[in-house]
């Protein structure tokens, strides 16, 4: 059976690449330059990526005139789509009078009153360039009032580029004292927090590492351990915030100390931001005695604040947002279904409109559950690119607002087809070779 994935994906590989010439050209030339050909390794994609020519809505067009509907939307960071027209308004409207200020400015108030307005565990925020930022910054300021070390982390889980707890993270893994437990495992957490920890830093759903759920068993647990250790509680929300007005632990009825966030908040544009109580956050105000600097020349931008105003305010509103959820968590069902009908091991997880594919039918609470061979998983990415359809190759599928209920039907309509033409007689061949061999 490896033998016919290794062969199917070679041909996959082929056929891909056949029909992006112009994707190649450009390719090779950005190799010369970049590592690897880009500056995002998420996007180091065998053969070769395709290059964007335009986007619109939920669109995407390559160089080569290939079309795909984007069900991956920039990692999460898409959600209102790719050209929102309040977020353009905005933007344009900003960059009229002018930018890098180096100075404050009526946006990044707005902005910041809209965060803390939306997220009712959020009393006070500041803003930053991405979600990795938010994390370091949420980890340095946690051990800043405790005046402890240790930040106990999820095994595997990813918290941004310098904090990436799986393998071949370790090279680039920034130099704190960290500690890992499982995920979902409740036992482990007396013994992993104690009064040594400064702070657990945890996703309520893990993201990149497969779109597994978090327990209200779990959270509920970290809250009540770090309560009695003295630890601070600290939400990585940068893709899950956009469960609810208040996020996954709206949801979940837990409260963390502090949550980072990132991605969609400012409708596409370069962002990250951390807040929470307001006597933790009173660590950066000199006036309350705080005596924290963070620095940053765009934390403040023009482009940012006036976008994550109008996208926040105008376009992903509260009624919208639980909207999203639901439409979610409606197609993670029918992708379930159309993997039952297919007959094949097959299961999407994760939380409202945040799920990833999974050519397997163990359950998975943790990433040691996940067992699909790696040839598989880039196949069905492959396969589901020639069939017109955009999202990571590791599987993980999020919506936008643009995307429409036919787009949505043909997804699914897509997916099953792959599973029954492709993975179904795979699989089928897979008992045959295994008679013959012990034959």
């Amino acid at each position: 059976m490896l033998d016919d994935r290794s062969e199917r994906l070679a041909r996959a590989r082929n056929r891909y690449a056949q029909r992006r010439p112009k994707s190649r050209e450009l390719f090779e030339r950005a190799s010369v330059v970049l590592p690897a050909g880009s500056t995002r390794s998420v996007l180091d994609v065998n053969p070769l990526p395709f290059s964007v020519a335009q986007a619109e809505g939920a669109r995407l067009i390559d160089v080569d005139g290939n079309e795909y509907i984007d069900f991956l939307g920039d990692y999460s960071a898409g959600l209102l789509g790719h050209d929102p027209s309040p977020v353009a308004a905005a933007v344009r409207g900003a960059l009229e009078r002018g930018w890098s200020y180096g100075g404050v400015h009526v946006d990044e108030i707005r902005f910041a009153q809209a965060v803390c307005d939306r997220f009712p565990s959020i009393e006070q925020v500041r803003f930053t360039n991405s979600g990795t930022e938010a994390n370091l910054m949420a980890i340095q300021l946690a051990r800043h009032h405790t005046g402890r070390d240790t930040i106990v982390v999820v095994d595997a889980a990813y918290h941004g580029g310098l904090l990436y707890f799986g393998r071949g993270g370790e090279a680039l893994l920034a130099p704190f004292d960290f500690r890992r437990i499982r995920y979902n495992d409740v036992d482990a957490l007396p013994d992993a927090i104690d009064d040594t920890v400064a702070a657990v830093l945890v996703e309520p759903m893990m993201g990149s590492a497969g779109c597994i759920p978090a327990t209200s068993a779990f959270l509920g647990a970290l809250r009540s351990r770090c309560d009695a250790a003295g630890a601070l509680l600290i939400f990585d929300e940068v893709m899950t915030s956009r469960m609810s007005v208040g996020g996954v632990q709206l949801r979940h009825g837990v409260t963390p100390d502090l949550t980072t966030l990132g991605k969609y908040l400012a409708g596409g544009m370069t962002f990250g931001a951390f807040g929470g109580r307001a006597d933790v956050m009173a660590a950066f105000d000199p006036a309350r005695g705080g005596t924290l600097t963070h620095g940053g020349t765009f934390n403040n931008n023009v482009i940012t604040m006036a976008a994550g105003c109008a996208g926040l305010t105008e376009v992903f509103t509260a009624e919208v947002a639980e909207t999203l959820f639901a439409r979610g968590e409606a197609l993670r069902a029918r992708l379930n279904d159309a993997g039952r009908e297919a007959g094949v091991p097959f299961q999407a997880t994760g939380v409202g409109s945040i799920m990833a594919l999974h050519p397997q039918s163990e359950p998975i609470r943790r990433t040691a559950d996940l067992v699909v061979p790696l040839p598989l998983r880039k196949l069905v990415h492959l396969e589901m690119l020639t069939r017109g359809y955009s999202f990571a190759r590791r599987g993980y599928v999020t919506l936008s607002l643009p995307l429409e209920d036919a787009d949505l039907d043909g997804f699914v309509a897509a997916l099953t087809d792959m599973l029954a033409s492709v993975v179904a007689p795979l699989l089928a061949r897979a008992p045959a070779k295994a008679q013959r061999a012990r034959g």
